[in-house]
C-alpha cells in the first residue's frame, strides 16, 4: 500500500467483524505492514488473532487514520474513547449506517477530518461498492487516503454531499437484498412451472451472478443488453411485458424499495432507532 504516512503514524480499525476483516485483509495484501495496525475487538476471531496486528493493545495518540467499523448501537460506547485524538491530525472514516458527520463532530470536534462511507455486503468478498463524503477538515489528502483504504473491498464513489448518502443506502446499501430476493423469487417461480427445487434455485443464482457481470464487462448499457436479449414477440418480451408495467410492475415497485430504504435511513441518522 503506498503511503507512508498509515504504515508511520499507524491505523486503527475499531472492530472487525466481516467487513471489517475484509478490509484488513486487503491492506495486508497490498503491502500495509501489519505492525502499522492496531484492532480492537472484543471477540477477535481466530483469523485476525494470526495476522499479526497489535490486538486490543494500547493505541498510538496520534494514528494516520481510524477507521469505526462497529455497530450503529455500539457508537455511543467506542467514539469518547477516542475523544483524545481528535486533534486536526488524525483522520476518521466510519462505516458505520445512519451516524452522521455532526453526530462525530459533537465528540470529536469540529475540526476533526472526518469521512463518512457507505459500503455494501458484497465488501465481504471484496466485490463492494462504496460511496464517500468528506467534512470541511478533510481535504484532497483525506479523500485520497480514504479510496485507496476502502478500494481495497471494490469500487469507491464519491458524493458532492452528505444528503446523497441516504439514497445511496436505498440503491447499493440495501440493494444486495434486492437482489437477493430476486433470486428466491425466481427460484420460486421455476420451481412453479415444474423444476426441482435444487435446479431451480442454481438456475437463478448462475443467471442473476452471469447477467451482473455481464452488465460490469459489456460496453453497452443495461438497457441495451435487455433489448439485445429480448425478441419480437419471443418468450424474454412476454416475460418483461409483466415485468415492466409502469403501474405494478419493476418501475414502480423498485421506486417505492428504494424510496423507503432512504427515507428509513434518513429516520435513524435524524435520531431514530438504530437498526
Amino acid at each position: 500500500m503506498e503511503n507512508g504516512r498509515i504504515a508511520e503514524q499507524g491505523l486503527v480499525l475499531l472492530g472487525c467483524g466481516k467487513m471489517g476483516s475484509a478490509m484488513l485483509a486487503g491492506w495486508l495484501a497490498r503491502g500495509l505492514p501489519a505492525t502499522s495496525v492496531w484492532v480492537m475487538d472484543p471477540h477477535p476471531s481466530d483469523w485476525l488473532r494470526a495476522q499479526g496486528v497489535h490486538l486490543n493493545a494500547d493505541l498510538p495518540a496520534s494514528p494516520a487514520i481510524v477507521l469505526v467499523a462497529v455497530k450503529p448501537q455500539m457508537m455511543a460506547d467506542a467514539l469518547p474513547t477516542l475523544q483524545a485524538m481528535g486533534n486536526g491530525e488524525t483522520l476518521f472514516i466510519s462505516v458505520a449506517a445512519g451516524v452522521t458527520i455532526g453526530t462525530f463532530e459533537s465528540i470529536l470536534g469540529d475540526q476533526t477530518p472526518i469521512i463518512r462511507a457507505m459500503p455494501n455486503t458484497p465488501a465481504a468478498i471484496s466485490q463492494g461498492i462504496t460511496a464517500i463524503v468528506a467534512n470541511g477538515p478533510a481535504g484532497a489528502q483525506a479523500l485520497d487516503e480514504a479510496e485507496m483504504l476502502l478500494s481495497a473491498v471494490g469500487q469507491v464513489v464519491r458524493l458532492e454531499t452528505e444528503g446523497q448518502i441516504d439514497a445511496v443506502t436505498g440503491v447499493s446499501g440495501s440493494g444486495p437484498a434486492y437482489v437477493f430476493h430476486m433470486i428466491e423469487t425466481m427460484a420460486a417461480a421455476g420451481e412453479a412451472q415444474g423444476l426441482p427445487a435444487d435446479m431451480a434455485m442454481t438456475l437463478a443464482k448462475a443467471t442473476v451472478a452471469g447477467a451482473g457481470a455481464l452488465a460490469m464487462q459489456a460496453e453497452e448499457t443495461p438497457a441495451q443488453l435487455r433489448v439485445n436479449v429480448t425478441s419480437p414477440n419471443g418468450t424474454t418480451q412476454a416475460a418483461l411485458e409483466v415485468l415492466m408495467n409502469e403501474t405494478d410492475g419493476f418501475p414502480a415497485l423498485l421506486k417505492k424499495a428504494v424510496k423507503a430504504a432512504a427515507d428509513r435511513a434518513r429516520e435513524l441518522a435524524n435520531g431514530g432507532d438504530q437498526l
